[in-house]
């Protein structure tokens, strides 16, 4: 066929009996591989363009091997951003992606009491833990955070109205924004205070009939410093008890532990707004938790109750993988003293810079002698935690034009991605694992040599 004229196309039948076709037929299914065939002719019919086999079949090559490489590909992160949205957040824990190998990837027991061999709450597990770790006397889980807040107005304020600070109407990635979750959810936004300053006298003057409920917001993915006031939490619960109405608060990021244990900033706690009396706390299962993409959902017993009782719960339900890894790395956190070590988000965010420049001196040893320099630098958390904290770090600047560099790496496999700046590609190894170093090595040596 190499030799046929190339003013003309052979019909199908011959493409599909060629000796290229054949060895693509071992590979790919007949109808993806007669598609790809079809597609090229075409092609070739709208360019003009001649046959000839070698270039024809390569092509359809090539549209075989990317239809069939999955749309969800594993990636190194160095960029240096710990929870990077999107590259997935947390990187789950060996327990974790335990517990779904193990436990989930086949039939479970996701809503039945073996004990009892009765219909059981596929909440049970993780919601028994929520309560064991913050106090709270129950827990339920949604898909996300927007959806644990969503749900919560839903049920708890749908017709009536929710106050909130000005300072706290924030819009977090994706254009979530907290005005249009409130009216989503059925209830009317009622702004008290200032951009800087609310205090607690703004929300009992807003308070009326139809109110029910304060909300308290976490300010996400950034800060408001200098001349600013906010009430105190357990203050701001109290003056919402004593006018019979509900305390809800959307906290973002979902720390259970104290960080500045860690020497990182403070950063609010579930434990610490359950205990300052909030009915209802709300919060993301994948930043600072490092777990799964989840909304969690803690607080009274009679208040969660009244969501997992809403027509809504079922629309937003988690699946058995996500209760699977949400249950091993709470479980986790029942050591404080490894939990640290055990969930990779928190472990990356507490590496000292000592550590990372060792990891990135292994790094640079494995490359090209003079292939990359050392440079300082900074890493970030992300995910709309702790906004504006910095962590000291050691990077990688590779050489060459940055952003073709920076794209034979995506197009590796497994891809890598870095952050371009100074007009180097700059390789941050923080959020690299320990166990990713060689491969990442094995990657930019293919991509400087390409």
């Amino acid at each position: 066929m190499d030799a046929a004229n190339p003013r003309a196309l052979p019909a199908m039948h011959r493409l599909l009996s060629a000796p290229e076709a054949v060895l693509l037929a071992a590979r790919h299914p007949r109808p993806a591989l007669a598609a790809a065939l079809r597609a090229e002719l075409d092609a070739l019919r709208r360019s003009g363009r001649g046959f000839t086999a070698a270039s024809f079949f390569a092509a359809a090559e090539a549209a075989l091997e990317a239809a069939a490489r999955p749309g969800l590909r594993r990636v190194i992160n160095a960029t240096g951003v710990v929870l990077h949205t999107n590259l997935g957040r947390a990187p789950l824990p060996a327990a974790a992606l335990a517990a779904i190998a193990a436990e989930v990837g086949g039939y479970c027991n996701l809503e039945l009491d073996l004990e009892a061999g009765a219909r059981g709450d596929r909440h049970a597990a993780c919601a028994a833990l929520l309560a064991e770790l913050t106090g709270a006397e129950a827990g339920l889980v949604v898909n996300n955070g927007a959806a644990a807040m969503l749900l919560a107005l839903s049920a708890l304020a749908a017709g009536g109205e929710a106050v909130v600070s000005r300072g706290e109407l924030v819009e977090i990635g994706g254009g979530f924004r907290i005005p249009e979750v409130i009216r989503q959810g059925g209830a009317r936004l009622a702004e008290v205070g200032t951009t800087n300053r609310t205090r607690l006298a703004d929300y009992a003057a807003a308070i009326g009939p139809e109110t029910r409920l304060l909300l308290r917001v976490h300010q996400s993915n950034y800060r408001i410093t200098g001349f600013t006031a906010a009430p105190d939490p357990a203050a701001l619960a109290a003056l919402a008890h004593a006018h019979g109405l509900l305390a809800v608060e959307d906290l973002g990021s979902g720390a259970l532990l104290d960080l500045t244990r860690l020497g990182l900033p403070r950063e609010p706690t579930l434990t610490g707004s359950i205990a300052a009396g909030f009915d209802l706390v709300v919060a993301s299962g994948d930043k600072l938790l490092g777990g799964p993409q989840a909304g969690l959902i803690l607080g009274r017993r009679e208040v969660v109750g009244r969501l997992a009782r809403h027509p809504l719960m079922r629309a937003l339900r988690p699946d058995k993988l996500t209760l699977a890894a949400l249950e091993a790395v709470l479980r986790l956190y029942r050591d404080p003293e490894g939990v640290v070590a055990a969930v990779p988000a928190l472990a990356m965010l507490v590496m000292p810079r000592e550590a990372v420049a060792a990891r990135a001196m292994r790094l640079a040893a494995l490359l090209p002698p003079g292939a990359a320099e050392l440079v300082e630098g900074e890493s970030l958390v992300g995910g709309g935690s702790l906004p504006g904290v910095a962590l000291p770090t050691c990077l990688l600047a590779l050489p060459g034009p940055a952003e073709a560099l920076a794209a034979r790496l995506r197009a590796g496999r497994p891809a890598v991605v870095g952050r371009i700046g100074g007009g180097r590609l700059l390789l941050d190894p923080r959020t690299v694992a320990e166990a990713e170093v060689e491969t990442l090595a094995e990657a930019v040596r293919a991509a400087l040599a390409a």
